[in-house]
């Protein structure tokens, strides 16, 4: 069955190779040009991770980001891209110049070292080989600081039941994008559990198209800024569906290397994977976990998300606890609560 997976996906893979060459070549005829679309990067004084994307663009159209605070959008135009692969970019750190290209859909991810930037918030160009530079912000976080956040998205600051195969391609391509709501309290609760200068970071499997509508219903909704770990939808060498679980365990291990001195408090819901993500890490490397925070889906949201109702707290509870302290709630009300009677 595995073989038939990779084969599938492989088919699957072409024809996505397809389409996006054909798109590329229908938009270059009608002027469009690759543009490309930044996303907040972090790094230590001793290196920074870069990250953008390059997309076709219509070089008429309005900003992106002023797009989508200014309206809202249908979801699902968000999916509907053209990307740019292999194109060759200089990334501008620090009046340092480093050239690489764009990966097949269109990414860049680079990681560099010895940037000279002092704790704080930057800003780095990015030039491509056709179109115009754009200014990348990073985050650069100080050694200074000893504690950080680490947050999943769906269920957990935002009410999505994303999960559930149906309600994810409502919530993902017909809802608009400004009408999804916020767990209640959960801006409280961050804003008081976070220290002055600790980073935040919002780990999700949803898919990079998103970022924009995340960005802005963090920025609506009063939540703490901080970069985004997204993933990239779509079929792999080995499968026709990337691994949510792989990508939060790969993306968590590179933020403990990244950020030896850091303490994690990790914040997500017992609804997917999130407990026993957090609870293996915690095992792992107990001396760099604070605490777990888990928001508990109450009886409808159970069923909408793993088909079945009841409380999955008594099963985790056991698995987390051992190795560090975890606290459940059922909003950021009761989590802050439940987090303060326990100290």
């Amino acid at each position: 069955s595995r073989l038939v997976a990779m084969g599938l996906a492989d088919i699957v893979r072409q024809i996505e190779r397809e389409n996006n060459r054909r798109g590329i070549v229908s938009r270059r005829k009608k002027g469009w040009l690759p543009r490309l679309y930044p996303y907040t990067g972090y790094g230590s004084t001793s290196a920074v991770r870069v990250m953008a994307r390059a997309l076709m663009a219509n070089p008429n159209a309005t900003d992106w980001q002023m797009a989508f605070a200014q309206q809202a959008k249908r979801g699902w135009r968000q999916f509907f891209t053209t990307q740019v692969g292999y194109l060759p970019v200089t990334v501008t750190v620090n009046g340092r110049d480093v050239e690489t290209f764009t990966s097949e859909s269109g990414y860049i991810d680079l990681l560099i070292e010895d940037h000279g930037l002092e704790p704080g918030r930057h800003r780095v160009t990015i030039t491509p080989a056709a179109g115009d530079p754009v200014q990348a912000p990073v985050i650069v976080v100080d050694p200074g600081v000893s504690t950080g956040i680490i947050s999943d998205v769906d269920d957990t600051i935002m009410i999505t039941w994303l999960p559930r195969p149906m309600l994810a391609l409502w919530n993902s391509f017909v809802l608009h994008t400004n009408a999804r709501k916020a767990v209640p309290g959960i801006s409280e609760f961050y804003k008081a559990i976070i220290e002055p200068g600790s980073p935040v970071f919002y780990l999700s499997t949803g898919a990079w198209n998103t970022a924009p509508t995340l960005s802005q219903f963090i920025l609506e909704h009063d939540l703490p800024d901080g970069p985004l770990l997204l993933t990239d939808w779509g079929p792999t060498p080995t499968g026709l569906f990337r691994s949510g679980k792989e990508h939060k365990m790969t993306q968590l291990r590179n933020l403990l290397i990244m950020f030896p001195h850091i303490k994690w408090i990790l914040v997500g819901d017992d609804g997917q994977h999130d407990p026993l993500i957090y609870a293996d890490l915690a095992r792992e490397h107990p001396s760099r976990v604070e605490f777990i925070a888990l928001r508990q889906l109450d009886a409808v949201e159970q069923v909408l998300t793993h088909g079945m109702p009841g409380n999955r707290e008594g099963k985790l509870a056991g698995r987390a606890s051992r190795h560090v302290p975890t606290v459940y709630g059922r909003d950021g009300y009761e989590l802050l609560a439940r987090w303060r009677a326990s100290m």
